[in-house]
This record gives C-alpha cells, structure tokens and sequence, in this order.
C-alpha cells in the first residue's frame, strides 16, 4: 500500500456519489508497501478502503482477484470484497486511474509476531489454500520463477550502487535456484505475498487477510515458504525466535496437508522467494519517484534471509 496518485475531495466526493455508501467525511493516503495508492475513507455510513491500481497492477488481471477474494469470502474466509456501485460495477476509474472500494476489516498488522500469532496466521493460510481447492480461474505468476531473469536483468547494472558485489552474487543465487526449481509439485490459487502486514489480527486472531494484489496459479508450498520468510526475520532480514517458524508450520498444517516431496523442496523454495523479493525490493528502490508518500523497503533484508536458508538447509525438518 502506498499513495502515487493524488485524490481531491472533491473527486472522491463525486467518486462516492455512485454508491449507496453515505458522503464523504474525511480520507487518508496509507504510506505502507510500493504497490498500488490506498486511502482510509470515513462515510456517514462506515469505513472503506480506496485502491487505486498503479505500476504492476494489470487492470485485465483485476477480475481474478475479485473472484478470488469473492470465493474466499463465500466460504468463511476473513477477507474484503471489492464493492459494486449501484450499477453493480466494481471497477471504476478516478484521477485515471483504476480504482475500487473496498470492504474495511478490523485489525492491525503486528510488527514483532509471536508464535501464537504466527500459528494463527498459518492457519490461515492453510485455509485459504483449502478454500480454494475447486477454484477454476488461473492467473500466471508475473513474478513467478520465469520472470526473476528478467527483474535480475533490469536492475543489474545498479545493484552494486545499493551493495558492492551484490550483482554477482545475486546472479549467482538465482542460476542455483532456476537450476534446481521444481515443476512437479501440486499447484492452486495462491496468495503470494502474505507478508505480516497483509495479515489483520485482534490478539491471536486472524481478522483480515488483504492485498491480493499478487495472488495467482503457483506451487502452493511456495506460498508456504514465502510466508515463512516473511514472518520468521525482522524487518531487517534478522532471524526471530525460531519457535515462531515452527508455530507458522504447525499452524498451516491444522488446515492443510505438504506432501514429504513438498516439505522437502520448502528450503529450495524458500531461497526463491527471498530472490523474487529481492528483486523486486532492488527494483522499487532505484525506480521509486523521490516524492512519493510510500516507504521503501530494504532489499538486502532479503539478501540476509537467503543466506539464512543457505547456511540451514534443514530448517523446515
């Protein structure tokens, strides 16, 4: 989340005049992730989320989402649905961008999970892969393992300005990892990015999962090995308590089921997901527009993670 895009009052005043939604009382841009610009919008009837779709984002890939989101929601899973407006149309266009209203769910992002936490979130996510099982729509991953050469190669040139020697080194991880990357293990409808932040919780409880914004057809035990990443480091890229790694695998395995050929690529799968990350982290900070309300994101937190699985490759044993 992050705001690239401007919105007036005004415009969101006449945006708002198409639902059934109330008036306008205030907005506010949210500065998290690189993505898309979100705003937190007060009606005189409720709270909503304000997304307008930028950079990575196709519109043409805009229904998969909903349809994903919808099918989740449709089976108890604790996720937001894209609001029709009273023409039943979803998606929208303000200040030229895509845009869509959002359902607002309850909920913070926590920053320093416990084991209770990351179980919970597990759990989760074994859910949505369960939910998910019949659902027919497919979506490639546009930042699946085909397009990591690509990404590698459009920032090459200027890793070294974040890192000496950062080129050669990831260009080496990345050989490494296509060479052995897998293409026999059970595939669905994924989540992708289910970092910390993408999960709302009340305590130990799961109330939101969000930002589906890169959810696609992919390995499901890498969904597994990119939220084990994402939740067992600091923002750093700094090991955590151990306990809360395991905590998010034994969740995930009150929901869902990894096969022995599963658990056992999960270390490979890991180290791709610490590439995919990096990359895209390395992209964002040299291409991120120097005015922009967006945080940027620490891509060598990503290079500290990958050496992490390197040195443990048991680590999911």
């Amino acid at each position: 989340m992050a705001v690239y895009t401007q919105v007036s009052a005004e415009a969101l005043g006449r945006f708002l005049s198409g639902y059934d939604h109330g008036d306008l009382v205030s907005a506010k841009g949210i500065a998290e992730g690189v993505e898309n610009s979100n705003y937190l919008v007060d009606t005189t009837t409720g709270r909503f989320i304000l997304t307008l779709y930028e950079k990575r984002v196709e519109l043409g890939d805009l229904p998969f989402f909903f349809a994903m989101t919808d099918a989740l929601a449709d089976t108890g899973n604790p996720v937001p649905r894209a609001l029709p407006d009273r023409d039943g149309q979803v998606i929208q266009t303000l200040e030229g961008r895509p845009a869509c209203l959002i359902e607002f769910l309850p909920g913070v992002s926590v920053s320093h999970p416990t084991p209770g936490q990351a179980h919970a979130a597990g759990a989760a996510l074994g859910a949505l892969h369960a939910g998910l099982t019949d659902f027919a729509p497919v979506r490639t991953n546009s930042m699946g393992v085909a397009a990591w050469p690509g990404l590698y190669a459009d920032c090459a040139d200027q890793l070294d300005t974040i890192q000496p020697g950062l080129r050669a080194r990831v260009g080496d991880a990345l050989d490494a990892v296509i060479a052995a990357w897998p293409d026999d293990l059970p595939t669905g409808a994924i989540h992708a990015d289910l970092f910390p932040d993408n999960v709302l919780m009340l305590g130990d409880r799961v109330t939101g999962l969000i930002d589906f914004y890169f959810a696609c057809t992919d390995i499901r035990a890498y969904d597994v090995a990119i939220t084990h990443s994402a939740w067992s480091f600091d923002a750093a890229g700094t090991p955590i308590d151990p306990a809360v790694g395991r905590a998010l695998l034994a969740g995930y395995a009150t929901r869902a089921d990894l096969s022995d050929a599963e658990v056992a690529a999960l270390p490979l799968l890991a180290r791709g997901a610490c590439l995919r990350f990096l990359l895209t982290r390395a992209w964002d900070w040299i291409n991120t527009p120097a005015d922009a309300l967006v945080t940027r994101k620490d891509p060598l937190a990503y290079l500290r993670r990958l050496e992490w699985y390197e040195a443990n490759p048991r680590a999911f044993a």
